[in-house]
């Protein structure tokens, strides 16, 4: 009896999480036989049948000083990974984005004659131009989801497919035809870790006590995708109207209820990463922000060249939804920026448009990006 192929899926934060499930169900549909499917990953990878090796939810961080304070957990997570590939001998891994733990690993796989399969690039564009060569040496194929990236990397060598982005499918086939907008309601997205929540939550609550005062009819929701950054933000709340007064703030949290609230919502704050790409997909024009260590800040300055952090305006070229950083993130600068792009907001009209041209530019006509990716992956482990 032929054993059954290994495939191994990496994910190391909660987009690559989703990612990872949508690929894992993929395979197991296109799949001729039985495969079977392991990896890092969080509750989406787990619920998509995969067996997780390791739990990732506590792994997602940016920067170089926050990635220092994990650095012993991430050396013992690498080397346990490494000696079981080597013991188990996986057909391919597939790595999604998460690069400053995957190209390691792709290297550490490279030497062992393991196929590596680089789903989601990372955005070395960005921040790191001379490791695209290193990807391509470690890497047998790479699939991207941003049509600009194919050349980037096809220039250096390194086999490359357009797939399709997969959040275009999971906002398609999560929207519900029951929700109506709201054209009163504001979501706030304060991030997904510690960190983020610490440093935006209360600038975001300063700027929605500031909109109430100017537009009482304006009313809040916070949505949190993990209980204890709910409860973080909570705490911080809680300390927040020790501070102020806030009699006209109409805010409610909720958790895991983002979905429908993308569609509820007419306006949103931000706080950068991939939930900008999909607000732009699910209609909900934005506001972002983000502040990083003071360190972390300084070298990016030095490393990332783009004139844009916000992936929307880096597709597009063009500033649609308005971004701030460190000392730009405050309750004026974000209030005005806010009222811009409420249903009567002077640019409203030319964000809709961008996010609608956007979305056209990152879809694939024929398939969904799980199937595109899975169907190349397939193809790879049965040579």
């Amino acid at each position: 009896m032929e054993k059954r192929k290994k495939i191994w899926i990496f994910a190391g934060e909660s987009s690559g999480d989703a990612y990872g499930a949508e690929l894992a169900k993929s395979l197991s549909k296109l799949s001729p036989e039985p495969l079977f499917i392991s990896g890092m990953g969080g509750e989406k990878m787990r619920s998509a049948g995969v067996e997780i090796m390791v739990d990732s939810t506590e792994l997602g961080v940016v920067g170089f000083v926050e990635v220092f304070s994990k650095i012993f957990t991430f050396i013992k997570i690498f080397k346990y990974l490494v000696k079981k590939a080597v013991k188990e001998q996986p057909d391919a891994v597939v790595l999604i984005d998460y690069p400053g733990f995957n190209i390691r690993f792709a290297k550490e796989m490279k030497k062992r004659n393991i196929n590596v399969v680089w789903y989601v690039s990372p955005q070395v564009w960005a921040w790191g131009k001379r490791r695209i060569p290193k990807l391509a040496e470690y890497c047998r194929k790479m699939l991207v989801i941003f049509p600009f990236e194919k050349s980037i990397f096809m220039d250096a060598g390194l086999d490359t497919d357009f797939v399709g982005h997969p959040l275009v499918d999971i906002v398609k086939r999560r929207t519900r035809q029951d929700i109506k907008k709201d054209k009163n309601l504001i979501l706030i997205l304060p991030g997904s870790r510690y960190n983020e929540v610490n440093r935006l939550f209360w600038p975001m609550l300063e700027t929605a006590l500031e909109l109430s005062n100017i537009k009482p009819e304006l009313k809040f929701a916070v949505s949190l995708n993990r209980k204890s950054i709910q409860e973080r933000c909570l705490e911080i709340y809680k300390k927040f109207k020790i501070k102020n007064s806030c009699e006209n703030l109409k805010i409610d949290f909720s958790y895991g209820e983002t979905d429908s609230l993308m569609q509820k919502a007419s306006t949103g704050i931000a706080a950068s990463g991939t939930v900008t790409v999909e607000s732009a997909i699910a209609g909900l024009p934005l506001v972002v922000v983000y502040k990083l260590n003071p360190i972390t800040f300084f070298l990016g300055k030095l490393l990332v060249k783009l004139p844009y952090f916000t992936m929307v305006n880096i597709i597009c070229g063009e500033l649609v939804f308005m971004e701030f950083l460190q000392k730009e993130v405050n309750k004026d600068i974000l209030s005005k920026a806010v009222l811009e792009i409420l249903p009567d907001g002077p640019r409203r009209a030319y964000v809709e448009r961008k996010m609608n041209e956007m979305v056209d530019n990152i879809s694939f006509k024929s398939e969904s990006a799980s199937d595109n990716a899975a169907n190349e992956i397939l193809k790879i482990i049965s040579v």
